[in-house]
């Protein structure tokens, strides 16, 4: 007999017994509805044999774990329905994804959109099927020479890397079609209910531009229709939110052919920009920072000290000076930590916080690149934290407060991720257990629950990533803590201690925003453009019913100017309704409409743009109410 602790609950089981079988006595509906299980941590299929006593979690598509699953297990039979109507196909990879999965294809021609119908109508059949999922593995000659009789040149590609491993190969087999996987899937194909392919775009192999252009067919899926058809309602909602296109449409940011990847923001966009950074300042004054900038043009060498250039060498640009090599920095650390070294220090100079909104220059693929979300040039809102070891937990909590009390300003909630350490990663397993050690008890204190992401670390240490949740519900990873024992190393950063000695001070690597850009697409998508009254880059469009209040318009506008509001007037010969649906297509705060009877009042008649119609008030009423709601940051 095997003890099994299902979340507390211990019970006893035959030596041998399968995950499914005990989901199945655990209860009908929770078997139904398992996707796989975690026993003792790791992630296993539900035919998965008990053999020793363990903790396990069986798994739904509530899961974040589970849905990788319930995804991954649809890519393929995305890739057997490909089979099935492009027998030549060549299959590359297929994951699952944040909020679906993919399959990359090499196809004898372009896809369509009925190709996609057509697939969908395929994959639906092989659903009903109900093929049972099986898995098995071959050592890798075999299972080279199995890939080959299929003509799988990508697949042998894969298996040939991982031949030298000792390993053997594990692949997942489902009625005519195999596929090389680690798995695991789901029992069968009828698992699947609902599934939906939503575009199709290229990708090279490997995301590499020297190799052949591959087919990307994107998909989703649910294991009902209701939740399918709410996430494609919220996918429409979403492109009416696009960041992109409101960029352009609010005047506020674009990007041109003349300069891929590189922003441009225009003058409405600098007034939310010059918002968002300001508050930032402020904050971090009040939190003990100080701000400092570092060269965007450091020496080669720098980056080699640092381990940049080792981990990161792919995505920078660099340049050559007076024939000296340098790179264009991608992160600000380096600069941070010459900042730091520039004197000595005391125990009791710590710590020490230096902030930076430092432009930094990554060398992203064209493919990749996503109006503000992805692009080669972006403001990072770093601070870095010098500090003793005994400061370390407090400072991370400190850390946490304020990036809390950042997202509550903007309406978000958000979740935590603890990453671990990297395969490829700097230092001792001594220093990593410590700083990992360190964030855990930060963690614990906080008191927010957490998810662990093994193994998805800094090169350099440990992390914590703060994940938003947005208005439709999706989330984005902005924030994060990372702790760095190696950096202060490798540059030989030092304090002076209470004992007379020197020591090596901890520090700390912290972002809210992330990038300023990428923060700025997802408060364009999170508001739909309509920004809260502090952010919007026109609070107020003072509206002239005819040509004749032009000048009363005027009038208010400045006097709205002087009292610190962000106004506009509207003298165009237009009609008022044609003024008020174009104000309101701005996405303006305030619509302040004046005619004869405002002018002659003295007074103005005010519209806002949740609201509507708010009467008629004095200016100075106005004023006082539209002051107190920037200054209150109000989301509303």
């Amino acid at each position: 007999m095997v003890k099994v602790n299902l979340k507390g609950d211990v019970k006893e089981f035959e030596n041998g017994t399968t995950v499914a079988d005990i989901a199945k006595s655990v209860g009908t509906g929770l078997y139904k509805a398992a996707c796989a299980a975690k026993l003792d941590g790791e992630v296993v299929g539900l035919d998965t044999p008990v053999n020793k006593d363990c903790a396990l979690q069986i798994l739904t598509f509530d899961d974040k774990d589970g849905r990788h699953v319930y995804w991954h297990t649809t890519t393929h039979i995305m890739a057997q329905a490909v089979k099935h109507l492009f027998p030549g196909a060549g299959f590359a990879i297929g994951p699952a994804i944040e909020n679906g999965f993919y399959y990359d294809f090499d196809l004898p021609r372009t896809l369509t959109p009925d190709d996609l119908k057509a697939i969908e109508a395929e994959m639906k059949k092989i659903i009903k099927a109900d093929y049972k999922i099986e898995r098995f593995e071959l050592e890798p000659d075999k299972a080279v020479e199995l890939m080959e009789k299929e003509h799988q040149k990508y697949k042998v590609e894969l298996i040939k890397e991982h031949a030298g491993k000792g390993e053997k190969i594990s692949l997942y087999r489902q009625g005519d079609y195999t596929d090389l996987c680690v798995g695991p899937h789901l029992p069968s194909t009828g698992r699947v209910k609902a599934v939906k392919l939503t575009n199709c775009t290229g990708a090279y192999w490997r995301a590499d531009k020297n190799n052949k252009m591959l087919q990307r067919v994107y998909g989703v899926s649910f294991p009902k229709a209701s939740q399918l058809e709410e996430h494609l309602r919220m996918l429409e909602e979403a492109k009416k939110r696009d960041h992109r296109k409101l960029g352009r449409d609010l005047d506020l940011f674009d990007i041109y052919d003349e300069g891929p990847g590189f922003p441009f923001f225009l003058p409405k966009g600098m007034i939310l920009r010059n918002q968002l950074e300001n508050f930032w300042r402020e904050e971090h004054t009040k939190h003990g920072y100080e701000e400092i900038r570092t060269p965007m043009i450091l020496s080669e060498e720098l980056w080699h000290r640092s381990g940049h250039w080792d981990h990161y060498k792919d995505n920078m640009y660099t340049t050559k000076i007076d024939g000296a090599d340098y790179a264009i920095k991608p992160m600000n650390c380096p600069g941070g930590m010459l900042v730091y070294k520039r004197k000595l220090h005391s125990y009791r100079d710590l710590p020490e916080r230096l902030a930076e909104l430092g432009l930094v220059h990554r060398h992203e693929l064209s493919g990749t690149l996503h109006g503000l979300m992805r692009v080669r040039c972006f403001t990072q809102d770093d601070a870095h934290i010098f500090m003793t070891p005994d400061q370390v937990e407090s400072e991370i909590l400190g850390v946490m407060d304020l990036i809390d009390s950042f997202y509550k300003v903007f309406g978000f909630d958000y979740a935590l991720e603890l990453s671990t350490r990297p395969k490829n990663s700097m230092g001792t397993d001594e220093q990593w257990a410590m700083a990992t050690d360190a964030l855990k008890k930060a963690l614990a204190k906080n008191g927010r629950p957490y998810e662990i992401n093994e193994g998805d670390g800094a090169f350099y240490g440990p992390k914590i990533d703060f994940h938003l949740r947005d208005s439709l519900g999706r989330t984005w990873q902005c924030g994060t803590i990372q702790l760095d024992f190696q950096m202060p190393e490798r540059f030989d950063l030092t304090y002076t201690g209470a004992d007379g000695e020197k020591h090596r001070p901890v520090m700390l690597h912290r972002v809210i925003f992330g990038s300023i850009e990428r923060f700025i697409a997802i408060l364009t998508e999170h508001y739909a453009g309509a920004f809260p009254m502090w952010l919007a880059p026109v609070q107020v469009k003072v509206l002239p019913i005819a040509e004749a209040f032009a000048g009363y318009a005027d009038k208010i506008c400045k006097e709205l100017t002087a009292a610190g509001l962000r106004a506009e007037t509207d003298t165009r010969n237009e009609k008022i309704g044609y003024k008020i649906r174009e104000a309101q297509l701005q996405k303006i705060p305030y619509m302040v409409v004046v005619g004869e009877k405002e002018m002659q009042d003295g007074s103005i008649s005010v519209r806002g743009r949740k609201d509507g119609s708010l009467g008629t008030m004095s200016l100075d009423a106005f004023k006082a109410k539209a002051l107190k709601e920037t200054a209150d940051k109000s989301n509303g």
